[in-house]
């Protein structure tokens, strides 16, 4: 009899599986049926402000299986989650509350996909209206290892040449073999672009002080007076709102630091002071700041000056062949 009751229990298990699992099979079915073009994935998208052309970035996931989650990046700021996508008809559609003040008005964000391309407008926190559109962000995938070719100078230690500043005010300067930025003003950029590479760079900043390091002009890996604090994507080595250093390897302000980041594609590594902070970890999309959303170019070696004072030096380049 036990054997029986054993052997009856199993079946219905068994039976209970199978049901729950075709149950699922129907219901992701189904939901793709009714969706129709799927805007999972992440978008590169560029934003029509009026006085000027602005990058920005959707990531679109699914949660489970029909709710549909992700993040944004807007113009400035960190990447910001979104708690729910609304998806009807091709037409995508979110609402994220201010990121900076309490008494701005929540954002609101309403697409249309169509061929593979997003496209709508962008209500901001401050009240006014933006039109943008989107393409799908390249994977970056690279097929081998990289060969590595000689290294370059990116700075001469005797002036600015080879760089040039994102604003036409240039408060940066050149003393002794360093490259200051004594007080907030532009972001300086080199002048050439690079793809993949390794970079060798060191910089010193005051109490309180912040900058960053922007790979392609996109990718912000940060630089801000973080001694002694808990690591965090947007403190010191992070990759800006994206990836969280491992340990806090920032000497205290005042002293030199020093980064060596290697960029592959979408994969970076951060040695922060001698400590592999970030390993061979994949960047999702632009981080705020940003020059721009063209992830597939090069781009250029960029700075932040306008977020304090900071002094960069030793800025070599090694790009891949």
């Amino acid at each position: 009899m036990k054997k029986i009751y054993t052997s009856f229990t199993k079946i219905t298990i068994a039976l209970f599986v199978l049901f729950l699992f075709a149950e699922r099979s129907h219901a992701q079915s189904h939901t793709t049926e009714s969706a129709g073009p799927s805007p999972i994935g992440r978008w590169d998208l560029t934003v029509d402000m009026g006085d000027k052309i602005a990058p920005s970035w959707l990531e679109v996931k699914l949660s489970g299986v029909k709710t549909l989650v992700g993040y944004f990046v807007a113009e400035g700021g960190s990447a910001r989650p979104v708690a729910k996508i609304n998806l009807n008809d091709g037409k995508v559609s979110f609402i994220i509350p201010p990121q900076w003040e309490r008494n701005d008005k929540d954002m609101v964000f309403e697409g249309t996909l169509q061929n593979d391309e997003l496209s709508g407008k962008i209500y901001a926190s401050n009240g006014k209206t933006y039109t943008f559109t989107g393409v799908r962000a390249p994977s970056l995938r690279r097929e081998k290892e990289p060969t590595w070719g000689s290294p370059i100078q990116l700075f001469n230690g005797k002036d600015l040449k080879g760089w040039h500043t994102q604003k036409p005010d240039n408060q940066w300067v050149v003393e002794n073999d360093i490259m200051k930025s004594p007080r907030s003003g532009s972001n300086i950029m080199t002048d050439q672009t690079f793809t993949d590479f390794k970079l060798h760079i060191e910089f010193r900043y005051p109490k309180s002080s912040n900058s960053g390091v922007y790979l392609r002009g996109r990718y912000e890996v940060q630089v801000e007076d973080s001694y002694g604090m808990e690591p965090s994507s947007t403190l010191f080595s992070g990759v800006y709102g994206f990836l969280t250093p491992n340990q806090m390897a920032a000497n205290p302000a005042g002293e030199w630091q020093i980064f060596d980041i290697t960029l592959v594609g979408r994969k970076v590594t951060v040695v922060a002071n001698g400590k592999t902070v970030i390993c061979d970890q994949i960047i999702p999309g632009i981080t705020g700041g940003a020059l721009d959303s063209k992830e597939g170019e090069p781009g250029p070696i960029l700075l932040q000056g306008d977020h304090g004072p900071v002094e960069y030096r030793n800025i070599v380049i090694t790009p891949a062949k």
